[in-house]
């Protein structure tokens, strides 16, 4: 079965399938409804339901899927699950918010380090955690720029795609939030 909305995911668990297929399930969503229908997700994958979800979302794959594939233009290039594509990043993630004067060298300065655009702020990766945000703050004084705001966090899905491709999630990566047994 395919589902691409709620009123045909209404209609597509008419009589318990035994595989669902999700197409970006949460899109245009309010928060309380997401909550809900993850909910549901888990209930459905709990009966015995194997679900395919397609997000572009992936703290949604994060949060409801057992397995993950990461799809760039159409081909699968990581597979695994949440916790081990983010061990493959090597640990935390330096995060840096600039002005948007300062972004472009900013991201310059950081570019031997692995640094991406990640929203607003600017994403490293930080395998020596507090040594590397160390690290980032001299590179970035040393080039005369003074970050608005610097934080140091575990990776994100977000941060998986980004260090696969170099750019941000343009279509949706699939997750196996279960499968039936």
């Amino acid at each position: 079965m395919l589902a691409g909305d709620g009123g045909h995911l209404a209609a597509s668990l008419v009589g318990t399938p035994e595989v669902v297929f999700l197409d970006e399930p949460t899109t245009g969503v309010d928060p309380a409804s997401r909550r809900e229908l993850w909910a549901l997700i888990r209930d459905l994958v709990e009966g015995g339901t194997t679900v395919l979800l397609t997000t572009q979302y992936l703290e949604e794959a994060d949060h409801l899927a057992h397995r993950i594939a990461v799809l760039d233009q159409g081909r699968i290039v990581r597979e695994g699950t949440a916790a081990e594509l983010k061990a493959q990043l090597g640990g935390a993630v330096v995060e840096v918010g600039v002005g948007e004067r300062d972004r472009v060298r900013t991201m310059t300065a950081l570019a031997g380090r692995g640094a991406a655009a990640h929203g607003e702020a600017i994403a490293v990766p930080a395998p020596d955690g507090v040594g590397t945000l160390e690290q980032v703050l001299q590179v970035l004084a040393a080039a005369g720029i003074a970050p608005q705001v610097v934080g140091l966090r575990q990776p994100s899905l977000d941060d998986v795609f980004l260090a696969l491709t170099g750019r941000p999630a343009a279509g949706p990566a699939a997750a196996v939030v279960g499968r039936a047994a």
